[in-house]
């Protein structure tokens, strides 16, 4: 179901990143990826936002930076409340960045980061309903938590979203929503059968994200999954267009996988789906 037209609360629903020269990264993505890209600042804006398109439906945006940093892709999760979910972060022990503001007639958001220091959006949506295209070439196929706490995290998105945590065979696991599954057999009817079929595990239709511990020391981050048809294609056109191969293409357990980084510095992940390798071992 690669089309969506909203979210429910407690889903992430966007995605975008922060660029030095936010130019040259529309340049990359969409050589990479296909996309169709458009600035959706007015004339007088001090920095573009890209809004990033697959078949006219938004799928992600890139923007110059206010400060200077590292770049980064930034996981929006869907609210009912930018206001109240500022509360609950809170009172869980996160800290709030950002305090909600409106964003035009788009929508309302805010930046928080968690207890361990992994820093995340939410949007609570007007006209702008987040990616209208998942789960396909070159767009959004899962947002990941990395984490220095798996316990602590699970107790602080709980509070916040709801998450409940699937374990998935290795360190880590998924975040699941109560309910998702059936919002998607709702949207999408047969959804859970097929899930199923496939020989999902079970409570996987419910799965919103991804946790696992942060490797080698690294600190606490969320990071970003494309989906994509050849990963090995696409490291090797990543590095053709001046992006770097961080982990060369490899197979995972439901998909042959590879970390990349922009021309930038910005890293994400592209993950095309094998079915044939569901029964592997997950990696320690």
């Amino acid at each position: 179901m690669p089309d969506r037209d909203g979210y429910i609360a407690g889903v992430p629903c966007w995605v975008d990143t922060s660029q030095p020269d936010p130019d040259a990264a529309a340049e990359f993505y969409s050589a990479l990826f296909g996309w169709e890209t458009e600035n959706a600042m007015p004339e007088d804006a001090p920095g573009p936002y890209y809004m990033a398109r697959l078949r006219g439906r938004d799928v992600a945006a890139i923007s110059g930076q206010m400060e200077p940093g590292e770049p980064s892709w930034t996981t929006y999760v869907q609210v009912d409340s930018a206001d109240d979910t500022a509360a609950k972060v809170r009172e869980a022990g996160g800290t709030v960045l950002t305090e909600p503001f409106d964003v035009f007639d788009s929508g309302r958001m805010a930046a928080f980061a968690d207890p361990q220091g992994a820093t995340f959006s939410v949007w609570q949506p007007n006209q702008h309903l987040g990616s209208r295209v998942v789960n396909e070439h070159g767009t959004v196929n899962f947002n990941d938590l990395n984490t220095t706490d798996v316990e602590g995290a699970k107790a602080f998105y709980g509070a916040v979203f709801g998450w409940g945590l699937l374990p998935m065979g290795g360190p880590g696991g998924a975040w699941t929503l109560p309910g998702y599954g059936d919002h998607l057999e709702e949207l999408n009817p047969g959804t859970r059968e097929r899930f199923g079929e496939m020989g999902a595990p079970g409570g996987f239709i419910d799965a919103v994200a991804s946790v696992r511990p942060a490797d080698g020391g690294a600190p606490a981050h969320w990071s970003l999954t494309f989906g994509v048809d050849d990963a090995d294609a696409i490291a090797a056109r990543a590095d053709e267009l001046g992006g770097r191969v961080v982990t060369p293409p490899h197979d995972a357990p439901w998909v042959r996988t590879t970390v990349l980084a922009d021309p930038q510095g910005a890293t994400f992940t592209a993950s095309q789906f094998v079915l044939e390798n569901k029964d592997l071992t997950p990696a320690a």
